[in-house]
């Protein structure tokens, strides 16, 4: 047992480590479960495969059509729409072409951690893992990331990795914005960061790209969601982290 501020110092001191460090010798797949978790905790990391031509496979768990609910000017359709042709914009940003983008559109808020509609995308995670015969290593978030759906793809990503043999490694998203006090059922960190400064600049564009999270785009739902500043200062950063669950 560990608080979130432990955590977050722990992640702060890990030691910088090479892409392969991270992923081992191959490529990966990045699990995020909605469009803009890819930028913002992988985003220096799949511009760095890309350059490398180790091309990762990024996979988008949900349609992010949650964010604003009560927006008229964008019901789901049409927010379901507006967010795959971001994250496509957020791809190529980073290098990544079109074809090694995967949406499989769960509901927002909805994603499955149990049962036939969780084996059903386990399934098929691990057939693309299967194809791709230089996969060495799944990203997810951190399985303490306080949100519903991070937890999903994060149960999954583990059960893709005990199926198919992978590395199993998460980024910490909203865990960076607990408060210290928070409790963690996990113990020390292990793993490390990698530096993202040569591809700062594509992770900032691609962070961009996700325009109808920013607040200015669609302003009919003063509930709806807003990347707020303290989580998009975490990101605007030289190095990511990466650990082993």
């Amino acid at each position: 047992m560990s608080t979130a501020g432990e955590c977050q110092i722990a992640w702060r001191a890990l030691k910088v480590g090479s892409l392969d460090d991270v992923i081992g010798c191959g490529t990966c797949l990045i699990l995020a479960p909605h469009p803009d978790d890819e930028s913002l905790g992988c985003g220096g990391l799949i511009a760095m495969c890309a350059a490398a031509d180790r091309m990762p496979l990024v996979v988008i768990l949900t349609d992010g059509a949650g964010s604003h609910p009560n927006s008229r000017d964008f019901p789901p359709d049409r927010l379901r729409a507006l967010r795959a042709l971001e994250v496509r914009e957020a791809a190529a940003c980073l290098g990544l072409p079109p074809d090694r983008l995967v949406l499989l559109r769960q509901p927002d808020t909805a994603a499955p951690h149990g049962g036939p509609a969780f084996a059903a995308v386990v399934a098929q995670l691990a057939e693309l893992i299967r194809d791709q015969s230089a996969c060495t290593a799944i990203l997810a978030p951190w399985r303490h990331d306080p949100h519903c759906d991070h937890t999903a793809a994060s149960l999954i990503a583990a059960a893709v990795a005990e199926s198919t043999g992978i590395e199993h490694l998460a980024f910490p998203v909203w865990g960076w914005t607990l408060a210290a006090e928070t409790p963690i059922p996990a113990g020390p960190a292990v793993g490390c960061r990698l530096d993202i400064s040569p591809f700062l600049g594509a992770k900032r564009a691609a962070l961009k790209a996700h325009r109808s999270q920013y607040g200015g785009l669609i302003t009919d739902d003063p509930a709806g969601f807003r990347l707020p500043p303290a989580l998009l200062s975490v990101f605007d950063a030289a190095f990511e982290t990466f650990i082993r669950p």
